[in-house]
């Protein structure tokens, strides 16, 4: 059976720790001794939603283990539409060493998981986005040296970056606090399944920023309509705009507080540009370590544990 990465309620806190740590190795070592575990192998990229940071570091990280990538749009494909999922991942699994999906329906990620002989890697969806997740994670363990004991404070909607950065915190040892308006928090069914899964790390809501953020070690936001939600762009405006993080709200946090963005910003909407380019703002290396996450992750989906025998 192959190894998927569908969402973060599928990874144990010791595979999380290893892939981070993993992830920080690689990305120390000079271009000429990075180990070119995957020559010849070839990632899938299937985005039925653009993207510029996921598609690009997810070329250049199957690159970077001497492989290649062949990306395909929705339209190309037409899941559902022109041939069922299960038609799709049973054909792609003969072209392909490993797919990357960026879609709206959380479903197609698990379909296509359990009908692929692949390995599926959930590039987004509605529901997760556990690859951007790890890379924050990565992005805090980097410059903090550990996770555990920190208070993590997502500002926005209970939406599927908040979702997997929950499910990351309770797996590092982090609090995780979501502030949002009233009727944007996670939904019952997500909330059920983390209840399960972490019974002993409850999440944490609130609904007065101010209240949220103080004394926050990392204060992180996301835009407030997501792709498929334009049609909701103004009532979010309206309900959002009390949580915009300014100088004045990320004040409250610790004085050595992180900011992070998973990008790209709507400066002067949910964060202003004072915040997003000021020194507390570590949001380019958090794009840059998605890169470098995803080469660990590739890694381990593809090679295995024989990944283990290049270690120093």
């Amino acid at each position: 059976m192959p190894r998927h990465f569908v969402d973060l309620f599928g990874v144990d806190p010791e595979l999380a720790n290893r892939l981070i740590d993993r992830a920080l190795e690689l990305k120390q070592r000079p271009a000429g001794e990075r180990p070119l575990l995957l020559q010849g192998r070839c990632l899938g990229l299937l985005f039925e939603k653009p993207s510029m940071r996921t598609r690009v570091s997810f070329e250049a990280a199957i690159t970077r283990l001497g492989g290649s990538a062949i990306f395909l749009r929705g339209d190309d494909v037409g899941l559902g539409v022109r041939e069922s999922v299960v038609d799709f991942a049973r054909v792609i699994s003969q072209y392909v060493d490993a797919l990357a999906v960026r879609t709206y329906s959380h479903k197609t990620v698990e379909v296509l998981a359990a009908a692929a002989s692949v390995p599926v890697i959930n590039a987004l969806s509605d529901a997760a986005h556990p690859c951007q997740a790890m890379a924050d994670l990565m992005t805090i363990r980097e410059l903090r040296g550990a996770l555990g004991g920190q208070t993590l404070v997502f500002v926005g909607d209970g939406n599927n970056v908040a979702r997997s950065l929950a499910v990351g915190a309770a797996l590092f040892g982090l609090k995780f606090v979501l502030a949002c308006p009233e009727g944007y928090a996670f939904p019952g069914d997500y909330r059920a399944r983390y209840a399960a899964a972490f019974p002993g790390s409850p999440l944490t809501l609130e609904h007065d920023p101010a209240t949220a953020v103080r004394g926050a070690d990392v204060v992180y936001t996301d835009v407030w309509a997501s792709m498929g939600q334009e049609h909701e762009a103004e009532s979010r405006r309206n309900d959002f705009t009390p949580f915009q993080v300014n100088e004045t709200l990320l004040g409250l946090a610790a004085p050595d507080a992180l900011f992070l963005h998973c990008l790209p910003a709507r400066r002067g909407e949910e964060v202003v540009s004072k915040v997003l380019d000021g020194p507390q703002s570590q949001v380019i290396l958090q794009a840059a370590n998605r890169l470098h996450f995803q080469v660990a992750l590739l890694e381990w989906l593809l090679a295995g544990e024989s990944s283990a025998g290049d270690r120093p």
